[in-house]
């Protein structure tokens, strides 16, 4: 594998395979470091394209990157059209534990996007819910992904046993695993496990991986484990998110707790 390290500006970086992978001291510099480059990616985008597409990911830890990005001023929102990369089965978008509601309280209701589209969980068939958001995609091809990644080092849902890095399918339902579940009560959004609902829709790993540029903020003790064979187990579904280290174009933002486990960190 190779590594390459440098020092920019006391931010240090390092690349995994093709993975640039940046340290910070806690979640609010990785947090306000994402925010910057996001916004730098979106103006130079718009340089030369109309209107450009992104996706988010609904998590706590999202929120430092959410917040900051919302400080920059610069940004045309109202040429940006907005997604969300995955929602649970059964769930309306009001309801506070869904992906939708915890979306639209901290972004999408906050700025004037030109358009937002929300996975409909309440769908009576989850299929048809998964053809529709497959329709918009394709229709409007990602440029940014904004995401993170999961204690069992799914990307959105794609959980272990589901992952696909080949997957045919743009947007598809999946049963989500127990560590998945559990991360959720971990993470405040249910009160227990038996609270989680067991299925979801999620955007696939080829589709979240066709966008030409992907931000990725991982903080906390709790993802250290997931951060390990990120970036240090072989490439393949039994840690989904290794996939990032093939990405032409993918940064991954860390603290210090989340970088516990790599040396030198």
């Amino acid at each position: 594998m190779f590594i390459k390290t440098t020092i920019v500006s006391m931010i240090k970086e390092t690349v995994y395979g093709k993975l640039k992978v940046q340290f910070h001291q806690d979640k609010r510099d990785a947090g306000r470091m994402m925010a910057q480059l996001v916004a730098l990616r979106i103006i130079k985008l718009l340089d030369n394209k109309e209107t450009i597409n992104m996706i988010f990911a609904a998590a706590p830890s999202q929120l430092e990157f959410l917040d900051s990005l919302l400080l920059h001023d610069e940004i045309p929102w109202e040429r940006i059209n907005a997604f969300h990369m995955d929602e649970y089965v059964g769930l309306d978008k009001k309801d506070a534990s869904s992906f939708s509601s915890f979306l639209s309280q901290h972004i999408f209701d906050r700025v004037p996007f030109k358009k937002v589209h929300l996975i409909n969980g309440k769908n009576a068939s989850p299929k048809m819910e998964c053809d529709i958001y497959s329709y918009l995609l394709h229709k409007n091809p990602p440029d940014i992904v904004c995401m993170g990644i999961g204690e069992n080092a799914h990307i959105a849902f794609n959980d272990p046993h589901v992952a696909d890095f080949k997957d045919s399918e743009t947007v598809k339902v999946v049963d989500l695993d127990n560590d998945c579940r559990n991360q959720q009560v971990n993470d405040g959004c249910f009160t227990s496990i038996n609270d989680v609902p067991k299925f979801a829709l999620t955007l696939t790993i080829p589709c979240l991986m066709k966008a030409p540029h992907i931000f990725c903020i991982v903080p906390g003790k709790t993802k250290a484990k997931a951060i390990y064979h990120t970036l240090l187990s072989p490439i393949g579904e039994k840690y989904p998110a290794t996939c990032l280290r093939e990405h032409m174009d993918a940064t991954l933002f860390l603290d210090q707790e989340s970088s516990s486990l790599i040396d030198g960190n």
